[in-house]
């Protein structure tokens, strides 16, 4: 027994796929890449703010990925 074939009614279009992101979708990358910015230029100012474990949890960080 043979298949039925099926033929489009409109021919394939050959033109670029429109594709909408949501708002967020540049703005969280946005945010996060300034953010580490920010603690990356300014560490001691990081300590300040919270848990002084946390800054040198940083500073660690730091120096394993500057080696």
């Amino acid at each position: 027994m043979a298949a039925q074939t099926h033929t489009r009614s409109q021919p394939a279009a050959t033109g670029a796929v429109a594709a909408t992101l949501p708002w967020w979708a540049l703005a969280l990358p946005v945010l996060a890449f300034a953010a580490l910015l920010m603690l990356i230029a300014a560490p001691g100012e990081a300590q300040a703010a919270g848990d002084p474990a946390a800054g040198d949890t940083l500073r660690q960080i730091l120096r394993i990925l500057v080696r």
